[in-house]
């Protein structure tokens, strides 16, 4: 059986629960084409994938409490082996650069997924790798059942970190895919 991996693209298309906004763009448009791309690579190296939002106008729930568990919930069912959560970093500061991941707790597999995710966007993309970070409050991270990671691929606020995600996703996509097939062995 293949191996099942949920995607899930980060906020919604408006609110309740829609993204950050910066450099003229917006997180869950980035998010939704690296998902999408991410996806098309997975499947086409035997991977079984699911997006959480599988059109540009997906809406999922009515808050953002019910937009997170409406998430879960499905990967939860689906009874995915690994649950990617697809976000942008801001900051105040426009050069704040690079990627990091967040997992529920340092050490599992979950945290070593994360490494390989990190190091292989690091060679997709040239952007510094700032790490894999504990936050067991996410509730992405908190309630699925399967080793779950949150990965901030860049930063919407930083000018150069914001065009790379717009103008080549795929970049983001095939770092993300090689770092779940490294840690799979597949790579």
């Amino acid at each position: 059986m293949a191996v099942k991996v949920y995607i899930d693209q980060g906020h919604n298309p408006v609110n309740p629960n829609a993204g950050a906004e910066g450099n003229g763009y917006r997180e869950q448009d980035l998010v939704y084409e690296i998902g999408q791309q991410l996806s098309e690579i997975l499947q086409a190296n035997g991977l079984e994938t699911r997006l959480s939002r599988p059109f540009p106008d997906t809406q999922l729930g009515s808050s953002t409490a019910t937009s997170l568990s409406t998430r879960v919930n499905d990967a939860n069912a689906w009874g995915a082996d690994f649950f990617i959560s697809l976000h942008t970093n801001a900051s105040v500061f426009p050069t704040a650069a690079g990627s990091e991941a967040y997992v529920f707790r340092l050490g599992s597999a979950a945290s070593a997924l994360a490494e390989d995710i990190l190091l292989q966007l690091q060679y997709a993309t040239g952007l510094p790798t700032r790490g894999v970070f504990a936050r067991p409050t996410l509730y992405v991270l908190r309630r699925t059942r399967m080793p779950a990671v949150l990965v901030e691929l860049g930063f919407i606020s930083n000018p150069y970190e914001a065009s790379l995600m717009a103008n080549q996703p795929g970049l983001f996509a095939g770092g993300i895919a090689n770092g779940i097939l490294a840690y799979l062995g597949i790579l």
